[in-house]
């Protein structure tokens, strides 16, 4: 089964405050294009991923991840992050009715297509199906079969939201690359951990005691 990927992406300059103990106003802008290029490359490095499509008003995040071969998706509503993922997926929809759709976090550097790769096939298991952050908390993962409505509802315990809408949780283990997504400097070490992409390892070096 070939999935597309909807990721959702605000403004750089709005990006990552909560990094703000790690990173000044001058460095996350540049840290979540960082995060976003590299989740992108993942994905588009995984087996079941026919493509992605990245929903984002930011002109210079559109135009890096458009040449790694996402397509951009202008944030219309320009009302959050699940006006933005609705969007998104309402727009593949229109170009491929049939295709089976997942929104991703854009703030996993770590992310390893094998690993995506496993999720998604688990996932087409289920018409509806998440996986929960690695803080058990939120969510890094939505995917819905091609009959099925994406729903998201993503942000704060967006685990419980997922969850009592009825989409199946996927308790996997050994894809801690999919679960690892990036708000705090806490986890950006985690992630710098497991290895992330190569942009977010320059990135992460210009930082004081990060990635060194």
């Amino acid at each position: 089964m070939q999935w597309t990927l909807v990721i959702p992406l605000k403004p750089l300059a709005l990006a990552k405050s909560r990094l703000a103990d790690t990173a000044g106003d001058e460095l996350r802008p540049g840290l979540a294009l960082a995060f976003a290029e590299d989740t992108v490359a993942a994905a588009l490095a995984c087996a079941a991923v026919r493509d992605v499509a990245v929903v984002t008003d930011d002109q210079p995040a559109g135009h890096a991840l458009a040449a790694l071969g996402a397509r951009i998706v202008p944030d219309e509503p320009r009302t959050g992050l699940n006006a933005a993922l609705a969007h998104g997926a309402a727009f593949v929809r229109r170009l491929r009715p049939e295709t089976p759709l997942a929104a991703l976090n854009a703030d996993l550097p770590a992310l390893r297509p094998g690993e995506l790769t496993r999720v998604l096939d688990a996932a087409a298991e289920f018409p509806r199906a998440f996986l929960a952050d690695a803080a058990g908390i939120g969510t890094t993962l939505l995917a819905v079969s091609a009959d099925r409505e994406l729903l998201p509802a993503f942000g704060t315990d967006s685990r419980a939201h997922h969850r009592a809408s009825g989409a199946e949780e996927l308790r996997l283990t050994s894809v801690d690359s999919v679960r690892q997504d990036v708000d705090t400097g806490e986890d950006l070490r985690a992630a710098l951990a497991l290895g992330v992409g190569p942009r977010t390892a320059a990135a992460a070096a210009r930082l004081l005691g990060i990635g060194q």
